[in-house]
């Protein structure tokens, strides 16, 4: 997930230095929302497994 957030960020970047600002907003705010979705997970699966242990 987190490399999708990447690749959208990548797009998002490219898209605003060739000046496309609809097409770069949309794929910052789906980058953003991917990597904090990735951070809710990962604090779950870090959460679960200490108290695995």
């Amino acid at each position: 997930m987190l490399y999708y957030a990447a690749v959208f960020f990548v797009i998002a970047l490219i898209a605003a230095f060739f000046g496309f600002g609809g097409i770069a907003a949309g794929a910052a705010s789906i980058a953003k929302i991917l990597f904090f979705i990735f951070l809710v997970i990962f604090v779950v699966t870090l959460v679960m497994g200490l108290m695995r242990r």
